[in-house]
């Protein structure tokens, strides 16, 4: 990528999701974030086109006869050409469909970390914990990701997306509740202890099901969908408008398909510590963020009946940096 490239000398916690990558580094000893959108778009290659975007700033590649626009501003030019932006990832995971999606994931990667400048830094990393049927994906995905890592210098390790939420969200608890960070792919939840992961695995849905759902519901573009879910969208019933309609619907799927893989995964685990203490239990990611979102989830997850002792039910104050902070806690530890 035609970009100046960063060289950090500290451990570095990373958040690699489906739709936006975060790096998150300890300055002055408070968190300081940066992110870029985890897709790309390909535009015809001519000498003109790749001299204005480097005039632009632009943050591009050359692939063959195509230029690979990626990041943020892979935005901005499906905004303009009117086109779906293609991404790296799928359901958490490297898209195997995608021919382009190892190297831009590896442009993206070395634009926010940079190349380490000689003696190994650690990174840790987030991957999603196990989902049925998709073990051999998250594997690749997780090799895939260390290996760019380590040929850009770093002592790269993972950590379950979940457990990342407990460290980023749960200091005045001991690292003791529920995280739950409902992201584009898909959905992670974790039970930890005292740190220690308990309970931990995925659900297939996420911000992305809403999308496409939407999508076909309405016949909107998934992307445009998903800019209106991020900005304007509220979860506070039906209305007049079709869109805000079809949005909360399978809002409400999402909803409902966590909390009963939440309630299985929990009364099937075999694994259920005894607490002495009620516990939190935190959303974030994203896909969590619309207003009304907490209050939804709340309700059908029905505290009272819940087989754990809750506390609270809250939604991240920064849902968004929320992994990135656990695993930027991780790397210091």
């Amino acid at each position: 990528m035609h970009n100046a490239e960063l060289d950090r000398k500290q451990p570095i916690g990373l958040d690699i999701g489906t739709n936006r990558i975060v790096v998150a580094r300890s300055v002055g000893g408070r968190p300081q974030y940066e992110a870029q959108l985890n897709a790309f778009v390909t535009l015809p290659h001519s000498r003109l086109t790749e001299s204005l975007l480097r005039q632009e700033g632009v943050f591009y590649e050359i692939q063959g006869r195509e230029i690979v626009v990626a990041g943020n501003d892979a935005q901005r030019f499906s905004d303009i050409l009117h086109v779906e932006t293609r991404r790296p990832m799928m359901n958490g995971v490297l898209n195997p469909r995608e021919p382009y999606a190892l190297g831009v994931l590896r442009s993206i990667l070395t634009k926010l970390v940079g190349r380490d400048g000689g003696e190994a830094q650690k990174v840790i990393f987030s991957v999603p914990a196990p989902v049925t049927g998709a073990e051999a994906s998250i594997a690749y995905h997780e090799a895939s990701c260390r290996q760019v890592l380590t040929e850009l210098g770093y002592e790269a390790q993972p950590i379950v997306e979940g457990l990342a939420v407990v460290l980023g969200e749960m200091e005045s608890s001991n690292f003791t509740g529920i995280g739950i960070s409902c992201g584009s792919g898909l959905s992670n939840v974790c039970l930890a202890v005292l740190s220690l992961p308990v309970v931990s695995f995925s659900i297939a849905k996420g911000g992305d099901f809403v999308d496409a759902q939407a999508a076909l519901a309405t016949g909107e573009l998934a992307t445009r969908l998903r800019i209106l879910k991020e900005q304007t969208f509220e979860l506070d019933g039906f209305s007049a408008d079709r869109v805000q309609n079809a949005l909360t619907v399978y809002y409400d799927d999402l909803i409902r398909s966590v909390v009963e893989s939440l309630r299985e995964g929990l009364a099937t685990s075999g694994r259920l510590p005894k607490l002495d203490r009620a516990i939190p239990l935190v959303l974030t990611g994203g896909s969590a963020m619309p207003r009304g979102f907490q209050q939804r989830f709340e309700k059908a997850l029905r505290p009272d009946e819940f087989p754990l002792q809750l506390s609270e039910v809250r939604l991240s104050d920064d849902p968004l940096n929320s992994t990135a902070r656990g695993a930027l806690l991780a790397s210091l530890c």
